[in-house]
């Protein structure tokens, strides 16, 4: 009932500890705090929060628009929703290196598990764009640098993200990782690596877990997990996917409505009432007022067109 009886210091933990190389943990990405239940509930090993998804949830694009209050806010609601340890994407850290430090304890305050911090510059962009902007290498180590230095928490995760591999390659990708790791990264994710031998080249070349983005309509092929545990990936995230899901049906059901005039043939396709009140644990609430339910839902296997009421 209400949010997560496990600490974000007991979540930072197990993040730490599933982290193991080949381990590609799955992290599907919560668009809002009951997609990170449902996610719990699934089974998964985490929580991924896209810069992307809270950017297009309030209708913007990913360019860096989304400011540090917006972004430390809505993740901690998602965060809070969930035993399992979230990741979230802070940009580019949304300033200097001061503004990198703080940061990181606003995230650590919103009680998320770590979080990534990129290389690119403002317009910033998504990382299977092309034409990305990245920094010079040593404003991207005082970046990580600064983050590391800043946590309050030695198990807040802080990973680097980089973008380079788009802008010069594999080999300055594969160096860049290697220095980001010396400045204090305590994981790298490399972004729109060409293919699973990349992967590996990066896995092997520096001694931390590192990420695989498994985003749809990107650089990279959509890897199966074995594939990417045997590359020795150690985390693996599906960012927009739940999003993108979701909002293909809402259109797809607007367009009935509008097609129709009723919703009717998109029925069998939502949620069932009895089905999204098990997910907020609607009868837990009953244990403090039995006013709140005290009425029958109905079962989650009977007729959808009464399920849904």
């Amino acid at each position: 009932m209400l949010y997560s009886t496990v600490t974000p210091e007991q979540k930072r933990v197990a993040l730490r500890e599933m982290l193991t190389p080949g381990a590609a943990r799955q992290f599907p990405g919560a668009f809002n705090p009951l997609s990170a239940r449902l996610i719990g509930e699934k089974g998964f090993d985490g929580v991924y929060i896209s810069g992307a998804v809270l950017a297009n949830d309030l209708g913007l694009p990913d360019i860096g628009l989304t400011t540090l209050t917006e972004v430390a806010t809505r993740a901690g609601q998602i965060a809070r929703m969930t035993d399992l340890p979230s990741l979230v994407d802070a940009d580019t850290g949304f300033g200097e290196p001061m503004n990198v430090a703080r940061t990181i304890q606003e995230l650590e305050h919103a009680g998320l598990a770590g979080c990534h911090i990129e290389d690119q510059f403002n317009p910033k962009r998504c990382g299977h764009l092309d034409g990305k902007n990245v920094v010079d290498l040593d404003t991207m180590v005082k970046r990580i640098a600064a983050a590391a230095d800043a946590r309050r928490d030695p198990n807040f995760l802080i990973m680097a993200r980089t973008d380079v591999r788009a802008v010069e390659g594999l080999d300055a990708a594969i160096n860049r990782a290697k220095a980001l790791v010396d400045a204090g990264a305590d994981a790298i994710f490399p972004e729109a690596m060409k293919d699973i031998g990349e992967f590996e080249a990066v896995c092997k070349a520096v001694d931390v877990p590192i990420l695989a983005n498994m985003t749809e309509f990107g650089k990279s092929e959509l890897f199966t997990r074995r594939q990417l545990a045997d590359a020795g990936v150690a985390m693996v995230i599906y960012p927009v996917t739940l999003l993108r899901s979701a909002m293909g049906e809402a259109e797809r059901t607007l367009d009935a409505i509008a097609a129709d005039g009723t919703q009717e043939s998109r029925v069998d396709s939502m949620l069932t009432r009895a089905r999204l009140y098990e997910l907020v644990d609607y009868e837990a609430y009953n244990r403090f007022d039995n006013g709140i339910f005290n009425f029958q839902v109905p079962d989650l296997d009977i007729d959808s067109n009464n399920a849904n009421l």
